[in-house]
């Protein structure tokens, strides 16, 4: 099985994904609150456990640098994987909005553009860490869909914005990870080359690389992307993290609020309704307030002129 783009077995991988969500949908409908929660958390765990797991087959039970280096949650997918079984327990549901907004856009994005997979495509060895790929990925946007679908969680316009703060305090997780994974000799620390940011940078944390970074700098401001001091000061290069911060949230904010609209358009249309009469009215009495006094000011002039004659 050799998946690439918009051949025939990367189309049954994502039928074969969305019909993971409608199975597990129909399994669930009935079931009572306690019985979804309970499956859909296993669910998360399984998957945090299976992150584990890959260290016995290719590439990772082959090479140890790359089980040293992948054991660790270096990208947004993988870190998503770490924390959502603890967001799922949370009572917050401002993390539970998270889980949805950035569960769908990374899940979905990585079955649609597997990068990892046709990278690997001609190593037949890879197939079990193939499945891997496409369980974890399912598993990242079927789960917390489903939290909304089965009516555990409801998502608000009003908390969109945690989509994309949420991101960037997951990116820093992310950095966090890469420092320790440095430090602790799990990869090789950072070379002299103050220009690299192809090193450990799957996430385009500690700078843009590639077409898709060509892509994300367009709204990034250029303060962002210069040395401001010490020997390369004046010199390009982008904030670690803090050159993320405008594209995350001018790109991501849409997504959620859209992905939102599809299940929140009441509240939001209510929303502005409000927002729109609460607006008129105070228009309105603006101008009759102005209208009275107008009255009032010629009503005095008008005893004026009588008492003058």
């Amino acid at each position: 099985m050799k998946i690439e783009l918009f051949n025939i077995w990367y189309f049954v991988s994502i039928i074969l994904s969305a019909g993971v969500f409608v199975g597990l949908y129909f399994l669930l409908r009935n079931k009572s609150d306690k019985t979804k929660k309970i499956v859909l958390f296993s669910i998360l765990a399984f998957a945090l456990v299976l992150h584990f797991l890959k260290a016995l087959w290719p590439p990772y039970s082959i090479n140890k640098a790359v089980w040293y280096e992948n054991s660790w949650f270096v990208n947004i997918c993988g870190a998503n994987i770490a924390v959502f079984p603890f967001l799922f327990l949370s009572k917050r549901k401002g993390v539970k909005d998270y889980m949805v907004y950035i569960g769908l856009i990374s899940g979905v994005i990585s079955l649609l553009y597997p990068v990892e997979i046709i990278e690997n495509a001609n190593h037949n060895i890879y197939w079990i860490d193939t499945l891997r790929f496409y369980i974890h990925h399912t598993i990242i946007w079927v789960v917390p869909l489903l939290m909304v679908t089965l009516k555990l969680h409801k998502l608000s316009w009003r908390r969109v914005w945690t989509a994309p703060v949420g991101l960037l305090i997951l990116m820093l997780f992310i950095m966090l990870n890469d420092v320790l994974q440095s430090e602790l000799g799990f990869i090789a620390v950072r070379d002299g080359n103050f220009d690299v940011v192809n090193f450990h940078n799957g996430s385009l944390i500690w700078g843009a690389k590639g077409d898709i970074g060509d892509f994300l700098m367009l709204f990034c401001p250029d303060f962002f992307k210069t040395v401001p001091v010490g020997p390369h000061a004046g010199q390009f290069k982008c904030w670690p993290w803090f050159w993320m911060i405008f594209p995350v949230f001018i790109l991501i904010t849409p997504i959620a609020f859209g992905i939102c609209m599809i299940f929140d358009y009441k509240n939001f249309a209510s929303d502005m309704k409000k927002l729109w009469a609460k607006l008129f009215t105070k228009k309105k009495k603006v101008a009759t307030v102005e209208v009275a006094e107008n009255n009032t000011e010629s009503s005095i002039e008008n005893n004026e002129n009588k008492e003058d004659k």
